[in-house]
């Protein structure tokens, strides 16, 4: 079946799985009363929120050890495992009967670091306030770690059949130190965490000018590489300008890699990204949708453009990218330095031979005296996770009755923990609650200054994560 056969197929299953009669769990007599469990809700994500998990330094334990006594006190069983004591992962499992493979809740509970000062709030109070909680990891990412909390308190409270185990993975490191949680647990535990599905972060619902747009569910990401560019040349005295100057030859390699011609590729996911997203802007910017559907190489280029002066996040993936961050040239003024350096951050596409992208951005800069080579040999493992599941499905559905609006496969330009699962073979999904498209350059957003979620929104991320749980995972 081609691509465009198969996204088809998709809208025309949507299409009927929103006709039919829902069978979820959370509209049978067995489901939780959401509105008398926000208090309780509030309650832990306040406490989690208050405690400081920054990375660095993690000691994610804090977070670790609250779960723990939060989740044996009502029976759900739990084991930690640490390669630092201070950096523990929780895991969490409650039993289903082995008809299917278990369903994975994973979220990670250390936080980006904070300055402080620069926060209205306190990062650490969790302070309510006009409709939102404001702390550091309201939404990145301890909303979704009380969201899988409640999830395995209410499934043990209410005893609920399943036909999956659950399994819900608390895990340190991702913001940064991998070693101490994701990689430590695959390496050292998979058994613990081993599953069929696993629901994460990376996802979010969009809303924008006060309108919910669609919901976005990550099922792929880019796989970032640094690339070092050393440029060599003569050193001297500042005054007496020099032809072949380092920084000057560098700044040629950097104008050169502006218009580096890595090739529009899309996947099962942009496919239908692309295909989905392009029915619902307005009619008069649906063309570049087309054209980077058309399979035609001279229109995908031309939307390639379209998307670079218009939806930078769209053209980033469509193709391997490149964004010089850190340069380093020189310590003196009057000083012409010997050698001038700068870091790219690549970011490839899950499928892309990683020394063939080497090779292309070296004929690109064409200069013997630069030398390019990755930064690092180790790497998050590329992988991708299929839309074609049940568990897609159930996304779908629950994305369509709690927001109204349709469900679009994502490839994320960033990268989760959950490229280490894909790797061993488990179907991934990203999502999040609802936020506002404006949110984030005013500093409200993930690692911003000003981080938040409506509580109204967490509340409503709760009531969707269960259903999207119990439709995968119930008997």
């Amino acid at each position: 079946m081609t691509a465009s056969r198969q996204v088809v197929a998709w809208i025309v299953g949507s299409i009927l799985l929103a006709l039919s009669p829902s069978t979820s769990l959370a509209q049978s007599s067995s489901a939780p009363d959401w509105s008398g469990l926000e208090a309780e809700t509030m309650e832990h994500f306040q406490a989690l929120l208050r405690l400081d998990t920054s990375n660095p330094p993690g000691n994610e334990t804090r977070a670790v050890d609250y779960l723990r006594g939060v989740l044996e006190r009502e029976g759900v069983p739990v084991q930690t495992y640490a390669l630092d004591p201070n950096r523990a992962n929780l895991v969490a499992t409650l039993r289903g009967n082995g008809a299917r493979r278990p369903l994975l809740l994973m979220a990670h509970t250390d936080v980006v670091t904070v300055i402080p000062e620069r926060w209205t709030h306190p990062p650490f109070a969790a302070t309510r306030a006009d409709g939102y909680v404001y702390g550091r990891g309201a939404i990145d990412d301890k909303d979704s770690v009380v969201a899988a909390l409640m999830i395995m308190l209410m499934l043990k409270r209410l005893d609920v059949p399943l036909a999956r185990d659950v399994i819900f993975l608390a895990e340190s490191g991702e913001e940064t130190g991998t070693q101490f949680g994701i990689e430590f647990m695959v390496r050292e535990h998979w058994p613990a965490i081993e599953a069929e599905y696993c629901l994460a972060e990376g996802g979010s619902v969009r809303r924008e000018g006060g309108q919910i747009r669609y919901g976005g569910i990550a099922t792929l990401e880019k796989v970032p590489r640094a690339i070092v560019l050393t440029a060599a040349g003569p050193s001297g005295h500042g005054s007496i300008p020099l032809l072949g100057n380092a920084i000057v030859r560098l700044g040629a390699a950097l104008v050169a890699l502006q218009d580096w011609d890595a090739p529009v590729r899309l996947n099962e996911t942009t496919q239908a990204y692309f295909t989905r997203l392009g029915g619902l802007v307005p009619e008069d910017q649906r063309e570049p949708f087309r054209d980077v559907l058309s399979g035609n190489a001279t229109r995908a280029r031309a939307a390639l453009e379209y998307f670079r002066e218009n939806r930078p996040a769209d053209a980033a993936i469509l193709r391997a990218s490149i964004s010089p961050t850190i340069i380093d040239g020189g310590n003196q003024s009057n000083v012409i330095p010997s050698q001038a350096i700068v870091r790219l951050d690549v970011r490839m596409l899950p499928d892309d031979d990683h020394d063939e992208v080497l090779e292309s951005i070296r004929r690109t800069i064409n200069d013997p005296l630069i030398t390019a080579e990755f930064a690092l040999a180790t790497f998050r493992p590329p992988g991708g996770t299929s839309i074609d599941t049940e568990a897609f499905r159930a996304l779908e559905t629950n994305v369509r009755e709690h927001y109204g609006v349709v469900a679009i496969p994502t490839m994320l330009t960033g990268a989760t923990d959950m490229a280490y699962l894909r790797a061993r073979g488990m179907s991934c999904y990203g999502m999040g609650p609802l936020v506002d498209a404006e949110d984030g350059l005013l500093g409200y957003g993930a690692h911003g200054d000003q981080e938040r979620i409506l509580e109204a929104e967490l509340h409503r991320f709760v009531r969707f994560f269960w259903d999207v749980a119990t439709d995968i995972a119930a008997n």
